[in-house]
């Protein structure tokens, strides 16, 4: 019998499991009699917190996305200056990474390719950090230079993220972050209005 937790803790409980399963079998392989019984409660119990396993999914996309934005706002927030802001941004963002693969993978995997409603939660994510990383950017440059410099930030990180998970890469975050951060910073200090 399950364990009668209060209700953010026990929807808390079923995302952290939800995450685990959908990343051992993928969305369309796991059900929620998978999740109900990783979690040790019943369908019903489930079926409280989430009306269907594409709800469930879909939170737990929305959910996996806040974090790692809300890690690296936090990490941006805490920088001395705009050079630490960038390392310490992409340190986050990596950091993230090498602590919640499955998540990451989640969030930026094939999987989702496979449905618009997922793809667009994705997109979402993608377009929240880019709107965070352009107001860090100080440049002298209109609305649309910042933005789409802060998309490329975003997919420096992004795509330095699935080539190290898709390799399995044993590498150190902060060293990777350092190595980005060099990147990006030596480009982001060219920056000018055209």
């Amino acid at each position: 019998m399950a364990v009668r937790l209060p209700a953010p803790r026990r929807r808390r409980q079923l995302l952290d499991v939800a995450l685990d399963v959908f990343g051992r079998h993928g969305y369309h392989q796991s059900s929620m009699d998978d999740v109900a019984e990783a979690a040790g409660v019943t369908k019903p119990v489930l079926y409280q917190h989430f009306g269907s396993k594409r709800e469930l999914f879909l939170e737990l996309l929305n959910d996996v996305g806040t974090q790692i934005m809300d890690e690296v706002v936090l990490a941006t927030a805490n920088a001395s200056g705009p050079r630490q802001q960038v390392e310490a941004g992409f340190a986050a963002y990596f950091g993230f990474v090498a602590s919640h693969a499955t998540a990451f993978q989640l969030l930026f995997g094939g999987a989702r390719e496979s449905d618009e409603e997922f793809v667009r939660v994705t997109r979402n994510v993608q377009e929240a950090m880019a709107n965070a990383v352009a107001a860090l950017i100080t440049a002298d440059i209109d609305d649309e230079h910042r933005s789409l410099l802060a998309h490329g930030v975003v997919g420096l990180a992004e795509g330095t993220s699935r080539h190290w998970v898709s390799h399995d890469l044993d590498l150190d975050p902060d060293r990777l972050a350092a190595r980005v951060a060099d990147l990006a910073w030596a480009g982001l200090r060219g920056v000018r209005p055209r």
